[in-house]
């Protein structure tokens, strides 16, 4: 039986999740539109994507699927000074460049500002949810977002980070808890305070905030949905869930990897891209993370690190990609995405009903 939340209510879905912005290439078309097909709410991880790549990308979405979507930029982020050599970093890499016959790497240099014109380009997608992470957005921004229709979705890990968002005029805020998987959108204080569980965060959020809370981080299944419900969630936001969906984008190595790790062999690193992240532990990071002063700053170790990640893919090597997972990790499967969201609902309505029979006379 759909579950109706003021989430689903407004864009008229059956269920009351979230197939996470996956920026990296985990969300292909077709999994966006399968997960929207399926009554759900497919989202575009536009972060890495060129505004003609944002356009293609969402043409193809929509050619597949009249329901809503959504889509995904970073907040613009003041680029970290630099202030060591970058050469500690790339001979710290090279070895690895070598093993996969790449060239030598070389000090990456500062990427351009494509903020702007990845909104612009996010406006035009049909997108019906405009969400981001990392921090704020400007306040013509936020408007040029609201008048083109589309929810306007911030990220944050904190209380604070939601008060400060619903401030600025966000619709809902995306409450991501330290389980989850990928980078950490935290933006109003260290990494490390900010570091708080999905089951705390959601309930304070939503009672400091009269915006729509979504839950994020952890879950897995339709438990999980039930109780981000209870604690005041008018959906859930899933990423790890769907990176081993059919139709994900990622290498079969990465998928794998998930499929056999276990919920404690997750951690932050800033080993691949400079920003604290939660994967699964592997070389790469057991042989970079004890060298802070051989990673540079966001984004330039994303950008040092790029042509190892692509060729591992490509090769099969898991021990030299970021595999960004969440705490939850045993719970994944391997399966078609409407398969996965029919299930959801399915274990979502079975756990409501669990509670409800808790209640009845003589249990």
């Amino acid at each position: 039986m759909p579950i109706a939340t003021p989430f689903t209510k407004r864009f008229d879905l059956k269920h009351p999740i979230i197939q996470a912005p996956l920026a990296g290439g985990g969300d292909t078309p077709r999994l966006v539109a399968a997960v929207s097909e399926a009554g759900a709410l497919g989202s575009i991880g536009a972060a890495y994507l060129t505004p003609q790549q944002i356009e293609e990308t969402a043409r193809t979405v929509r050619g597949l699927t009249s329901r809503p979507f959504g889509i995904n930029l970073f907040a613009p982020v003041k680029p970290a000074e630099n202030g060591r050599d970058a050469r500690a970093a790339v001979e710290r890499v090279a070895p690895m460049f070598a093993e996969l016959g790449l060239p030598a790497p070389a000090p990456p240099a500062r990427p351009a500002d494509a903020f702007a014109d990845q909104l612009a380009a996010a406006l035009e997608t049909g997108a019906a949810v405009f969400s981001f992470t990392f921090g704020m957005l400007s306040a013509d921004a936020m408007a040029a977002v609201k008048r083109r229709g589309m929810l306007l979705a911030g990220t944050a890990t904190t209380v604070e980070e939601a008060i400060a968002l619903e401030k600025a005029g966000v619709d809902a805020i995306v409450a991501q808890g330290s389980e989850a998987g990928g980078h950490r959108g935290s933006f109003a204080a260290d990494f490390e305070s900010s570091m708080v569980g999905t089951i705390a965060l959601v309930p304070q959020m939503a009672d400091a905030v009269r915006v729509q809370v979504i839950a994020s981080g952890g879950i897995m299944d339709g438990r999980g949905i039930a109780a981000a419900l209870a604690l005041g969630a008018s959906a859930v936001q899933m990423g790890t869930a769907f990176l081993t969906t059919e139709e994900a984008g990622v290498a079969d190595c990465y998928k794998e990897a998930i499929l056999h790790a276990r919920e404690h062999e997750t951690r932050l690193t800033r080993a691949f891209s400079g920003r604290p992240a939660r994967g699964i532990v592997n070389r790469f990071m057991r042989e970079v993370d004890p060298h802070p002063e051989a990673i540079l700053p966001f984004p330039l170790q994303n950008a040092l690190t790029r042509p190892l990640r692509t060729a591992a893919a490509k090769a099969g090597k898991a021990e030299f990609l970021s595999l960004w997972a969440g705490q939850g990790l045993r719970m994944a499967r391997r399966q078609k995405a409407a398969e996965l969201v029919a299930d959801l609902a399915a274990e979502t309505d079975e756990a409501v009903a669990r509670l409800g029979d808790m209640r009845s006379p003589g249990r």
